[in-house]
């Protein structure tokens, strides 16, 4: 690494510290915490998953680094600066550069095998058709529980690299796992295809409910892992796309976090199949961890009861599609309303008219409600190469809160 990259980095890391050490990051970290307390705030307006190779500005994205490893850490930096620049939204930003601590699978002895299809070359967005693996039960054998192991000489190199790149521009710290994402189906259809796994809830539940118990098991055993030989961080910021910030937290373990899961193939499914088949793998983890949060892509209006059986629920994704006054009633003061806008509307181009009427639907209903709300943007396949599309999204949905909350 040249001393070139060390000072585009170490620049860009100072800027970085600025916008997340001022007033304005605490205030937003004081409200995505108040949202997930139950408080009654100003939402936070989040944007992720964002398409990045299509909305660059005046090359403020391209990096500048030579060497791969310092190019990555630029990405981060050029990207956080971005968004404060562009989008009348909020950041998660920490203080300081996040290394996680290192550890080795054996993996689950299985690859899965697909056919892709492409609209843009460029876009890591794409369709897929996979191959059924699990066909023949006897193959349910070929997954594996792994063997874990812990990596502190990786850890060492990783904090000596990154203290030497960044300087005194940023300190670095050596954190464990912040929470556990547990897509469970997610995975499973990647070695099945949806199809196979839907004839299945009828002709072969049983090799279901063995394929699900597999994967559960798999869990488990990383969790005991990490737990056991590593470190889990209470203070990780971020909860898949969301803010983690939230009070009442242990100081270690899991019960220091969230457990962070859905069904998102399972849209179509009953309620009673969508409990069989999910929910009850899901409460054999969930309290082991502080808080949960259910639900993504899939609508869950005729579900919630089956999802409130969820001991320590405390957020619930509103994918675009469900029913949100049903969401709003039953979700009421207890529950964070987790907004997922439909990012159809910054696809080709945005009509403020259609965000503001969309936001403020979602603003009613909540306020009618007591609910605390967030919205997040996310699962943003393609803006057209049109930035302006996400800025015209998030200064349209701040208008709207200003309206309703107060700036």
């Amino acid at each position: 690494m040249t001393q070139k990259d060390k000072e585009i980095v170490r620049e860009l890391a100072r800027r970085y510290m600025e916008i997340a050490t001022d007033e304005k990051q605490q205030d937003m970290n004081a409200r995505m915490k108040a949202t997930n307390d139950l408080r009654l705030v100003r939402p936070p307006v989040l944007i992720d998953e964002i398409p990045w190779y299509q909305v660059d500005i005046d090359g403020e994205l391209v990096c500048r680094c030579e060497d791969p490893a310092a190019q990555r850490v630029e990405t981060v930096f050029r990207r956080a600066l971005y968004r404060r620049k562009h989008f009348k939204a909020d950041t998660i930003l920490e203080p300081f550069f996040r290394v996680t601590m290192a550890y080795d699978s054996t993996g689950v002895g299985l690859t899965w095998k697909d056919e892709i299809r492409r609209t843009d070359d460029t876009n890591n967005i794409v369709s897929h058709r996979y191959e059924d693996l699990l066909e023949d039960e006897e193959n349910l054998e070929l997954i594996k529980i792994p063997t874990f192991t812990a990596r502190p000489d990786k850890d060492a190199q990783a904090m000596a690299f990154y203290t030497d790149l960044l300087g005194d521009a940023m300190p670095v710290r050596l954190c464990g796992r912040g929470y556990l994402y547990d897509a469970a189906w997610d995975k499973i259809v990647r070695y099945r295809g949806m199809e196979a796994v839907i004839y299945d809830f009828y002709d072969r539940p049983e090799y279901l409910h063995a394929i699900r118990q597999r994967f559960l098991d798999i869990v488990k055993a990383e969790m005991d892992f990490v737990e056991t030989h590593l470190h889990v961080d209470p203070t990780a910021p971020v909860l898949h796309c969301t803010p983690a910030a939230v009070s009442g937290l242990a100081e270690d373990g899991w019960k220091a976090t969230w457990y962070r899961t859905m069904a998102q193939g399972f849209s179509d499914v009953s309620p009673a199949m969508h409990e069989e088949f999910d929910v009850n793998y899901s409460l054999q983890i969930a309290d082991r961890y502080a808080y949960t949060y259910y639900g993504c892509c899939e609508p869950l209006d005729r579900k919630l009861d089956v999802i409130f059986r969820i001991p320590n629920l405390r957020k619930v994704g509103v994918a675009p599609w469900a029913k949100e006054e049903v969401m709003a009633e039953r979700l009421g003061g207890k529950y964070v309303y987790a907004r997922k806008p439909n990012p159809a509307n910054v696809a080709i181009a945005t009509d403020p008219e259609v965000i503001r009427k969309e936001t403020e639907k979602t603003v009613k209903l909540c306020q009618r409600y007591g609910c605390p709300v967030e919205f997040v943007l996310k699962d943003i396949s393609t803006v057209s190469h049109r930035p302006e599309n996400l800025i015209l999204w998030a200064q349209t949905v701040s208008e709207v809160l200003d309206a309703y909350y107060g700036a």
